[in-house]
C-alpha cells in the first residue's frame, strides 16, 4: 500500500477529545494492551498529529504520529499499528516469521505467499480470514510488516501451504517507514528456537567437531601433517558454503515465487467484468493526465474514447464498454461525472462533449503512469523542456539619444550629440543641471526656474515668452520627448544590441485570400528572436487562438 510515494493532504494536531476517542478505539481494536501500555501508545498531552494522505493508487488514509513516527494508520475506521509501534509491542499481533531474503519482495508491494513462510515446531498461531498479522524473519522477533490472513490457519495447512498467505498493508523500508525516523528494526530474541536455527545450530557445531584442533588432545602431542589440515578445511569450507548457497536459493526462489503468485493471485480474484473496469479507469485517468490538453476542450466523448484511451491500452488488451459493468460510456463518463473529475454536457443535440476537467482531483494526481509508457512520457517531457530553454525572453531597455538641439543641456554633463543614455541617465542629468546652476524655485520647490538653455531646448516658440517655471515631472518628460528615442536589445548569451526608434511589437492579423480563405499574417518576430521556421510547429496553438484562421503566413520582411 506504501510501497510508492502518498501525497499529504492536511496535517493537524489532535484535539482533546479526540484523543480520548482514539484510546477508545485502540483499546477495542487491540484488547492486548494493557491501561498502561494505551497511555504509553496515546499519551494525554505529547505531541500527537493526525495526517490525511493519499496513496499512489488514489486510497484514502489516516495516520496518526507522535513527534518522530508515525504509530497508527487507519483505513476505512479499521485501525493498523505501523512497524514503530509493533517494535515496542512485538506480541501485539499473531507473528509468522519468513526468510530474510523476502523482506525486499514485500517492501516492493508483494504480498507474502504461503512458500516463504517458516513453519514453526511448535506450529502455526490460530488465525481467522482477515485477522491482522504481524510479519517477522527467522531469527529475529521484531515485525518488518502488518499484513491480514488471506486464509485461516487450518485452510493454511490443508493447501499444502501453497497460494497467497496474507494480503501485506506496511512494511518495514516502505514510504510510511520513511515518514519517521528511519530507525532500523531491533533484534529481538525469539521466544523459542526455530527448527531451521537449529539446523544451522547443529550443522555449525558439526563442522567444528570435524576441525583438527577439537580432534586432538592437548594433553598428547601428536604431529598433523598440513596437506591433511588443509584438506580438511577445505571440506569445512565447502559444507559452509553449500549450506549458505541451499538457503539463499530458497529465499531466491520463495521471494520470486512470491511476487508472480501475487500477480497470479490478484487477476484470479477479479471478474472478467471487473478486469474490464479497472482497464477502463487506468486508461481514463491515463488519458486525462497525458493525452488531453486544456487547449482540447469541449472535447467530443467518441473523440476521448477513440483518439486519447484507446492510445492508452496496454499492449495485449483491448477496451470494451460491453464487456464491463458500465456497458455504455456514457455511463461510465456519468460516474467520474459524479466524482466531480470532469462535466461532460450536449453541445449539440444528441453529441455530448466534455467541458471541464479538474486537473487537481486527488484521483488525477494519484494516478501513476504505468511502466510501459514512462519512458514515451519521460520523452515528451523533455522535449517540451528543450523547446521551452531552446528560447529565452530578450531583455529590452528603452534608450534616448542626444541629439543636436539638445546638445546645450548635456554638454555640461561631457555628452555630444550622438551619445546613448538610458532613462535614469537623463533624469540624474536633469537634476544635476538644475541644481547646479540654482533654477529651484525658492518659493516652491516643486517647480524650476527656465533659463536661456531650457527654453531653447524645452520650449516650443509659443511658449517662450510665457511660460517660465516647469514642474519636475513636465521638466523630466519633456526632455525625454525631446531625444532620439532608442532601444538596447540583450539576448541570452550575446552582447547587447542598440537600435534606433521603439521597437515594433509582434503583429498578428487576418486576411481574406482568393476562395474566401483567411490566413493569419504575423510580423516582427525576428526582433524577439524568434525563428519563423520554429514558430511553424506552433501554429496549431496559433490557430486555436484565432479559430478563423485556415494557414498562416510569416511575411519576409518580419
Amino acid at each position: 500500500m506504501f510501497c510508492k510515494a502518498f501525497r499529504v493532504k492536511a496535517s493537524t494536531a489532535i484535539k482533546g477529545s479526540d484523543r480520548r476517542k482514539l484510546r477508545a478505539d485502540v483499546a477495542a481494536a487491540f484488547p492486548g494492551l494493557s491501561a498502561e501500555q494505551l497511555v504509553e501508545l496515546i499519551p494525554n498531552k505529547e505531541e500527537l498529529n493526525v495526517i490525511r494522505i493519499y496513496t499512489h493508487k488514489g486510497e484514502a488514509v489516516t495516520v496518526y504520529a507522535d513527534s518522530r513516527n508515525p504509530i497508527l494508520f487507519e483505513i476505512e475506521k479499521a485501525l493498523y499499528p505501523t512497524v514503530y509501534t509493533l517494535w515496542v509491542y512485538p506480541d501485539l499481533l499473531p507473528a509468522f516469521s519468513t526468510w530474510p531474503p523476502v523482506l525486499q519482495k514485500l517492501a516492493g508491494g508483494a504480498d507474502l505467499m504461503l512458500p516463504g513462510v517458516v513453519v514453526p515446531s511448535s506450529g502455526f498461531p490460530q488465525v481467522e480470514r482477515g485477522t491482522l498479522c504481524a510479519v517477522t524473519l527467522l531469527g529475529n522477533r521484531a515485525p518488518v510488516a502488518v499484513a491480514a490472513a488471506a486464509m485461516s490457519t487450518a485452510e493454511m495447512l490443508a493447501a499444502g501451504m501453497k497460494g497467497k498467505g496474507f494480503a501485506v498493508l506496511h512494511t518495514y523500508m516502505d514510504h510510511l517507514w520513511e515518514y519517521g525516523d528511519k530507525s532500523p528494526p531491533p533484534t529481538l530474541a525469539p521466544l523459542a528456537a526455530d527448527p531451521a536455527e537449529k539446523e544451522n545450530a547443529e550443522d555449525e557445531e558439526e563442522v567444528e567437531g570435524k576441525k583438527p584442533g577439537n580432534s586432538v588432545s592437548t594433553d598428547t602431542p601428536q604431529h598433523v601433517d598440513i596437506g591433511d589440515l588443509s584438506l580438511k578445511e577445505q571440506n569445512s569450507c565447502a559444507i559452509v558454503m553449500g549450506k549458505e548457497e541451499l538457503n539463499e536459493n530458497r529465499a531466491a526462489e520463495t521471494a520470486e515465487d512470491d511476487s508472480t503468485g501475487a500477480q497470479q493471485d490478484a487477476e484470479d480474484s477479479r471478474t472478467p467484468q471487473e478486469q474490464m473496469d479497472v482497464l477502463f479507469n487506468q486508461c481514463f485517468f491515463h488519458a486525462l493526465k497525458c493525452k488531453v490538453k486544456k487547449s482540447d476542450l469541449p472535447l467530443l466523448t467518441s473523440t476521448f474514447l477513440r483518439s486519447h484511451m484507446f492510445s492508452c491500452c496496454p499492449a495485449g488488451q483491448q477496451l470494451d464498454i460491453k464487456k464491463s459493468s458500465y456497458k455504455k460510456f456514457s455511463k461510465f463518463l456519468q460516474s467520474m461525472q459524479h466524482q466531480k473529475i470532469l462535466q461532460v454536457k450536449e453541445l449539440t443535440k444528441g453529441v455530448e462533449s466534455i467541458v471541464e476537467v479538474d486537473w487537481k482531483h486527488p484521483d488525477i494526481k494519484a494516478f501513476a503512469v504505468p511502466e510501459g509508457f514512462s519512458s514515451a512520457s519521460a520523452a515528451q517531457d523533455s522535449k517540451s523542456e528543450d523547446r521551452e530553454q531552446a528560447y529565452r525572453a530578450p531583455e529590452i531597455i528603452p534608450m534616448y539619444g542626444v541629439s543636436a538641439k539638445m546638445v546645450p543641456l548635456f554638454q555640461d554633463s561631457g555628452h555630444r550629440k550622438g551619445s546613448i543614455l538610458s532613462g535614469s541617465e537623463v533624469r540624474n542629468i536633469i537634476i544635476n543641471y538644475v541644481k547646479t546652476n540654482e533654477l529651484v524655485d525658492e518659493t516652491n520647490k516643486n517647480f524650476v526656474k527656465v533659463n536661456a538653455i531650457l527654453c531653447d531646448c524645452l520650449l516650443d516658440k509659443s511658449e517662450q515668452d510665457e511660460v517660465s517655471h516647469l514642474k519636475w515631472d513636465d521638466l523630466v518628460s519633456r526632455c525625454l520627448e525631446r531625444l532620439q528615442p532608442l532601444h538596447q536589445v540583450t539576448f541570452f548569451g550575446q552582447e547587447p544590441i542598440v537600435r534606433k526608434g521603439n521597437i515594433e511589437p509582434i503583429d498578428i492579423t487576418t486576411a481574406q485570400r482568393s476562395s474566401n480563405k483567411k490566413v493569419t499574417i504575423i510580423k516582427n518576430l525576428e526582433l524577439y528572436g524568434l525563428d519563423p521556421q520554429c514558430c511553424l510547429e506552433q501554429k496549431t496553438e496559433f490557430r486555436s487562438r484565432s479559430k478563423a484562421t485556415k494557414s498562416i503566413i510569416w511575411p519576409r520582411c518580419c
